[in-house]
């Protein structure tokens, strides 16, 4: 006993003090929120992995996850060894070099989760922040059962699911919109300069990562601080004697003003640095009419007349799909929020008839209603954002558009005052039917045991009806990354992609590579082919470029990777159900006095006729083919200013002009009947202005019908129809 005696000083005294203290701090609420932002972190990274391997159809994840990259890289253009080929989707030319269209901040945060580990666990905690910070609003204006059902609210969002998997800008605004919203009411409740300041760093970061979404979100809090700063009298603190109480609130307001503004300054700053205007964003200088407001929009050709009627008509078809389809439980989520809503006014009202004159109460109804004005900011501030009628696609076609995949997600932040008010009136119900049932039941079944129980039944019921919400989407993008899987085949099969969504890109050998994609949606890098993306200086083992746009020059800058093309065969639709075929296809250089391309294309035997047309910028001929024997072989024999075509079968060789630079292209077609036949695309572009000539492998399709062609050799083909291609060098005399 003397030891255990002696055992019991200071040190367990201290331990008991802490293990107090630790008590106290984490009460049933504040456990409940860390339980739940776990569960958000482990889900998100689930389906990162999981649902999202290779990303979604938002191709402007791609650009975040370039951004992200270059700034891990200290810089914020992109300088490409050649112009044009390297041009990733959404960048922006300037005389500095490319620079993403988007502000930096969720690029940032995906970049923190690089270097702590991997790029999903950027997403991870995004989602851990979104699920807390829930909770942690509904705990601080309610009490801590409404912020853990808020918090299950929000985890059971089919919107939420989604976007915790995707390195889109929505979740990482609406999280440090969270942290804002907690910070400035918890400040409230307190009288805390510090929380007014945490809530002025956070709107500020919002500002800064997406401009507009951070003030439609922030309104209702700004209304409510100028409201009681003037109401108060607080507003005289520079000018005038004032109280204690009203010097605090000045403070506090200048506080979370203050550190607001520097948002906005940074905003400006990097705006500066990038335009050369502080006041054009760099999506404006990518695309001066997509911005807020009504009237001609348009964006890469993509143009609208936008009124305030297309803009009402859009969001209310938005707001119904986002309240039908991607909140918790549908129809029945929406209809507890607004319960909640209604709930927490009578409670505001019998409260200001037994309390009236009560400060704290009055404070807090308005506080309350500070969160339920942000249904209104939001749903009316969206109106003005064309945005939301194009994540709609056809208007007259079911279930087109982003927004069948991905949700409404410029109406993210709606989650938030929806998990809140449902929360609310989940409580409500459950504490009434406590008190209701508890006087019927034993003496051991308090009216909070009942509601206890109630809550957890309840959860049994929904759980069903959530799971059946959120099975749809997810399924749905599994599906498409089904088919996305096939098409990253070719760089699965040699290591070029590393899953998990880490750094993709790079091949696992010591080969360099350089792979020339084709420009299925134009011009660009990363749209679509998202998971194969360049180092931000373009010195890694893989590279990627634009096919069909200044290959040789490409080919010139890199002379130690070696060349291949990705090739295609089937219509780029990852949503249609039917999976592509891919290849990767080596490429030659040659260079010689003189470059020859040898062909052998199939002729069936049903072929009638066969013509064929040769040329390029310079000029072209034509030339008539033998029809029979099986096979056709041709040659097209290129110096430093002419192309000859020649071969066995064919009559009549011609000779055309080449320019320095030139795209050579070689079509047979083959007729099998009066209005019927199929040809042959051949390809190759030659370089005839320096010492030699230089050239790279020809393309190769083969076009049942003249606008629609797909890779020779790739997939099956009809009997009798093929197209093999070399090209050397040929030794002058």
């Amino acid at each position: 006993m003397s030891g255990r005696t002696s055992f019991s000083g200071a040190l367990p005294s201290s331990l008991s003090t802490a293990v107090d203290a630790a008590r106290d701090r984490l009460d049933r609420g504040r456990v409940a929120i860390l339980l739940l932002g776990l569960v958000a972190a482990v889900v998100s990274v689930l389906v990162a992995t999981r649902v999202f391997p290779y990303h979604s159809l938002n191709h402007d994840e791609g650009v975040y996850l370039q951004q992200a990259e270059m700034l891990l890289s200290g810089r914020l253009f992109l300088r490409p060894p050649v112009d044009g080929p390297f041009h990733p989707w959404f960048f922006v030319v300037s005389e500095q070099g490319l620079y993403s269209k988007y502000q930096p901040v969720p690029a940032a945060v995906f970049a923190l989760g690089r270097v702590l580990g991997g790029y999903p666990l950027a997403l991870a905690g995004i989602s851990a922040g979104v699920v807390a910070g829930t909770a942690a609003l509904a705990r601080e204006l309610f009490d801590w059962r409404v912020g853990a059902v808020a918090g299950v609210l929000v985890l059971a969002s089919p919107l939420f699911l989604i976007h915790a998997g995707v390195y889109l800008p929505y979740a990482a605004t609406a999280a440090f919109e969270l942290c804002f919203a907690v910070a400035y009411l918890r400040g409230e409740r307190t009288g805390s300069r510090r929380m007014a300041a945490v809530a002025g760093g956070a709107i500020a970061t919002a500002f800064f990562a997406r401009p507009y979404t951070a003030v439609l979100f922030a309104t209702p809090f700004i209304l409510h601080a100028l409201v009681t700063l003037l109401r108060s009298g607080a507003w005289r603190t520079p000018f005038a004697d004032v109280t204690a109480e009203q010097r605090a609130l000045f403070g506090r307001r200048l506080a979370t003003a203050g550190l607001g503004i520097v948002g906005v300054l940074a905003a400006l700053a990097y705006n500066l640095a990038l335009t050369g205007e502080p006041l054009v964003f760099p999506y404006q200088a990518f695309a001066p009419e997509d911005g807020i407001g009504f009237g001609h929009r348009e964006i890469l050709g993509h143009e609208e007349n936008y009124t305030l009627e297309l803009g009402i008509e859009s969001n209310r078809r938005v707001l119904t799909q986002l309240f039908t389809d991607w909140v918790a439980m549908g129809v029945v989520g929406v209809a507890l929020a607004a319960a909640g809503v209604v709930a927490a006014a009578a409670s505001a009202i019998r409260g200001r008839l037994r309390d009236a004159g009560d400060r704290a109460s009055t404070a807090l109804v308005g506080r309350r209603a500070v969160v339920a004005g942000t249904f209104v900011s939001i749903a009316a501030g969206n109106v003005a954002f064309w945005g939301n009628f194009n994540i709609l696609g056809a208007l007259g076609v079911e279930d087109d558009g982003l927004i069948h995949s991905l949700g409404p997600y410029y109406h993210y932040d709606m989650l938030v005052p929806t998990a809140v008010f449902g929360a609310v009136a989940a409580v409500w119900a459950a504490d009434w039917l406590g008190s209701t049932a508890a006087p019927r039941l034993p003496e051991r079944a308090t009216a909070e045991r009942v509601a206890a129980a109630a809550i957890v039944v309840a959860a049994g019921v929904a759980a069903p009806v959530a799971a059946g919400a959120a099975e749809r989407p997810l399924e749905h993008n599994a599906e498409i990354s089904g088919e996305l899987a096939a098409a990253y085949e070719p760089f699965e099969d040699e290591g070029g992609l590393s899953m998990g969504n880490a750094a993709i890109g790079g091949n696992q050998t010591e080969e360099k590579t350089l792979t020339f994609l084709p420009p299925v949606y134009g011009p660009w890098l990363n749209h679509p082919f998202q998971a194969v993306r360049n180092d931000p200086d373009f010195d890694g083992p893989s590279l990627y470029a634009i096919g069909d746009y200044d290959e040789l020059d490409v080919a010139a800058a890199n002379p130690d990777h070696e060349l291949r093309r990705y090739v295609i065969r089937g219509a780029w639709n990852p949503v249609d159900g039917e999976d592509v075929t891919a290849e990767l296809r080596p490429v030659e250089r040659v260079s010689g006095e003189s470059v020859r391309l040898d062909a052998a294309v199939g002729v069936p035997e049903t072929a009638e006729s066969v013509s064929i047309r040769a040329g390029g910028d310079g000029g072209e001929t034509y030339a008539a083919g033998n029809a029979s024997g099986g096979s056709l072989e041709l040659t097209l024999t290129v110096d430093e200013a002419t192309a000859t075509l020649a071969g066995e079968g064919i009559r009549e060789p011609g000779t055309f002009d080449v320019e320095d630079r030139d795209e050579l292209h070689v079509t047979v077609f083959v007729s099998t009947g009066p209005s019927t036949g199929f040809s042959y695309q051949l390809v190759f572009p030659v370089d005839t202005g320096g010492e030699e000539v230089r050239a790279l492998s020809a393309t190769r399709e083969r076009c049942p019908v003249p606008d629609r062609c797909v890779p020779a050799g790739l997939g099956p083909s009809p009997p009798g129809q093929f197209a093999n291609t070399t090209v050397e060098a040929v030794p002058g005399e």
